[in-house]
C-alpha cells in the first residue's frame, strides 16, 4: 500500500507579486526577534495563502516526540517544564521531525482556547496537574496568524502580545499555575476599511507591510493561471517548482546560520536612531527592529556587514506604523519615513525601488 501524500500547499515561490509581504515574512523567519509582521490591505490578495506557503517552505524542526509544545531536544529555553524535568533525570529523549506549525487563530476564539485550560476537578480529585494545551502551545516554534486582527477582542490581543513579547504563556487558575514556552512569529492582517488598529497594537508588530490588489492585466492573468494550474493538479504543479522551493529554503537556512556573524557599525546605528528621533517615534522599539531587520536582510543577501542600502529597504516597513497620525497631513507615512531617511543619510532619494522591500534575484 502506497503512503498517502500530505495535502499540497500552494508553493511559496509560485506566488506572483506581493514581494514586500513575502520578504518581510522571510526576514522574520531568519530572525524571529524582529517581532512579527502586520499585513494591511485589500481582501483576496493572498495573505493567508502566502503564510501557509511559508510554513510549508520551511525545513522540518526536531521536537521531543509526543510533546504538545513542540519542545526542542537541545535548547532549554524552548522546552516545557515536563521535558526539562526529564532531561534533569538523565532520560534519553525520543526525537522526531515535525513540520513548522502554522496556527490560524479564529476570530471567535476564547481565552481558554488560546491559552489552554486547567482541569481543576481532576487536579483536586487526583492530585495531578491536568492541563489542556491551547493554540499558543501548538504555535510554539512556528507561525501564529491572526486574520482581521483589528476585529479581535482587546483582552485576547493583550494576551497574544504578552506571549509574543515574553516567549512564554502562563495560565493560573484556582492556585494551579502552568507555564510553557510560546515562541512564535506573530503575523496579523487587517483591512483599514473595517476599523483602525490601536497604536499600541501596531507598535508591537516588528514590521508593517501593505498589500494591494494587482492592477496590471498581465499579472492578474498570471495569478489566475497559477492558481488554476495548482487546483487542477497540485502534485505536478508543486513538483515543477520543487527545485526552486528547495533553493529558497536553503537560502533561508544559510541566512539563519550567517546572522550571528553579521555586523552593523556604530555610525549606521546612530543614523538609524537619528531617523527614529527626527520622526518622533515613541519608545526604542523602532530603533531595535530596524537594526534587526537590516541585519536579517544582509544575512539573506549573503553579506556579513549591513549597508545603507539594507537599511533603506527595511526602514519604511519598520517605522511607518509607529508614526503619530496627523489628520491634516496628506503625505503617506511611508513617504515621511523615506524623506527623513534621505535627509539623515544624505541620500538623493531618486529611485523609489531603493526603498522597496522586495526579493532580489
Amino acid at each position: 500500500m502506497t503512503p498517502t501524500r500530505k495535502r499540497r500547499v500552494f508553493p511559496f515561490t509560485a506566488i506572483v507579486g506581493q514581494e514586500e509581504m513575502k520578504l518581510a515574512l522571510l526576514l522574520n523567519v531568519i530572525d524571529p526577534r524582529i517581532g512579527g509582521v502586520m499585513i494591511m490591505g485589500d481582501r483576496g490578495t493572498g495573505k493567508s495563502t502566502t503564510i501557509r506557503a511559508l510554513a510549508d517552505l520551511l525545513p522540518a524542526i526536531d521536537v521531543v516526540a509526543g510533546d504538545p509544545y513542540n519542545s526542542s531536544p537541545s535548547d532549554p529555553d524552548l522546552q516545557s517544564s515536563e521535558v526539562r524535568q526529564r532531561v534533569e533525570r538523565g532520560e534519553q529523549l525520543p526525537v522526531e521531525a515535525r513540520q513548522v506549525p502554522m496556527v490560524d487563530l479564529p476570530l471567535g476564539a476564547t481565552e481558554d482556547r488560546l491559552c489552554g485550560t486547567i482541569d481543576i476537578e481532576k487536579a483536586l480529585s487526583e492530585g495531578v496537574r491536568a492541563f489542556e494545551p491551547g493554540l499558543l502551545a501548538k504555535a510554539n516554534r512556528g507561525l501564529l496568524y491572526v486574520d482581521e486582527v483589528n476585529l479581535l477582542d482587546d483582552h485576547l490581543v493583550d494576551v497574544l502580545l504578552d506571549s509574543a513579547a515574553s516567549g512564554w504563556n502562563t495560565v493560573e487558575r484556582e492556585g494551579v499555575s502552568v507555564r510553557h514556552p510560546a515562541r512564535f512569529v506573530l503575523i496579523g492582517s487587517g483591512n483599514p476599511e473595517e476599523g483602525e488598529l490601536r497604536p499600541q497594537l501596531l507598535d508591537r508588530f516588528g514590521m508593517s507591510v501593505e498589500v494591494r490588489t494587482v492592477r496590471d492585466p498581465e499579472l492578474r492573468v498570471q495569478v489566475v493561471d497559477q492558481r488554476t494550474g495548482f487546483d487542477a493538479d497540485p502534485d505536478s504543479f508543486s513538483d515543477r517548482l520543487q527545485s526552486t522551493q528547495e533553493a529558497l529554503q536553503a537560502r533561508v537556512v544559510e541566512a539563519q546560520e550567517r546572522l550571528p556573524q553579521v555586523a552593523i557599525d556604530d555610525d549606521l546605528r546612530i543614523r538609524i536612531s537619528a531617523v527614529c528621533g527626527e520622526l518622533d517615534v515613541d519608545g526604542l522599539r523602532g530603533d531595535i527592529v530596524t537594526n534587526r531587520a537590516a541585519r536579517a536582510l544582509a544575512a539573506f543577501e549573503g553579506h556579513l556587514e549591513v549597508s545603507d542600502d539594507d537599511v533603506a529597504r527595511v526602514v519604511a516597513c519598520c517605522l511607518r506604523h509607529r508614526l503619530r497620525k496627523d489628520p491634516l497631513e496628506q503625505i503617506d507615512s511611508g513617504d515621511r519615513v523615506v524623506k527623513m531617511f534621505c535627509k539623515v543619510f544624505d541620500h538623493a532619494g531618486g529611485d523609489p525601488a531603493a526603498f522597496q522591500l522586495a526579493l532580489a534575484g
